[in-house]
């Protein structure tokens, strides 16, 4: 059951922080707006909210001595991928401090950034964090005031990475996989590579029954041409 639980948890703050670089990479562009910030905020205090539960649970279960060998390396594998995903997060965080310091909505000025993207991007917020409809009462400093909330919530986050290194211990060397490297990627390239090799046999195919045709039709013209010509060298001989 704990087990379930915290891959539900990972696979929840996974979807939340791909979410939030996606709009991370809009800061600046076309679409950016005091609607883009307050999702952003949002949306990284989400994900901060998941890393809490997720370290919570795995530091609990990771220092249980009751918990089975087997079991014990799955948790230690959940974790290098928690790990993982704090730091994207982390850096993300980064990349959104450094845009909103260059691209501030209170001083108008041309987009620097042409993403070729228009309209809102609450949408995506709302898929992440299952909301289905998503209202903001955005300030008119939004930025401002974001950008230091935003820089104590990144010292924040990394004081959460130390302690994690202090409490548990699990260098990332000594986890072993499930599959090995690129696996899904090599087996995506597989199916695609044996979808087009049946649609070009298919294609070898078709064009071979079309030669044959075209073939046979002509050598049947010859024929005819052929037994014309003699009848007619019969006659005026």
């Amino acid at each position: 059951m704990m087990k379930e639980e915290c891959k539900a948890l990972l696979d929840a703050l996974n979807k939340v922080t791909a979410c939030y670089r996606h709009m991370v990479l809009t800061i600046g562009g076309t679409s950016d707006s005091q609607n883009l910030r307050e999702e952003l905020k949002k949306t990284r205090q989400k994900a901060q909210e998941l890393a809490v539960a997720n370290r919570n649970k795995l530091t609990t279960v990771l220092k249980d001595k009751t918990v089975t060998k087997e079991d014990k390396a799955e948790f230690e594998r959940l974790w290098v991928i928690f790990s993982t995903c704090l730091e994207i997060l982390e850096i993300d965080m980064r990349r959104a401090l450094e845009l909103g310091h260059e691209f501030p909505l209170n001083v108008p000025k041309k987009h620097l950034i042409q993403t070729g993207m228009s309209g809102g991007t609450s949408g995506v917020a709302a898929r992440a964090m299952s909301i289905q409809n998503m209202k903001y009462e955005a300030e008119h400093n939004i930025d401002v005031v974001d950008l230091k909330d935003l820089e104590n919530e990144i010292n924040q986050v990394g004081e959460m990475m130390y302690e994690m290194e202090m409490k548990v211990s699990v260098p990332q060397w000594t986890v072993e996989a499930k599959q090995d490297p690129g696996a899904e990627l090599k087996s995506t390239i597989s199916v695609g590579a044996s979808s087009i090799g049946m649609i070009s046999v298919e294609e070898n195919k078709s064009f071979c029954d079309i030669s044959k045709v075209l073939a046979g039709i002509i050598f049947s013209a010859v024929l005819i041409i052929a037994i014309v010509l003699a009848v007619c060298v019969v006659k005026l001989s």
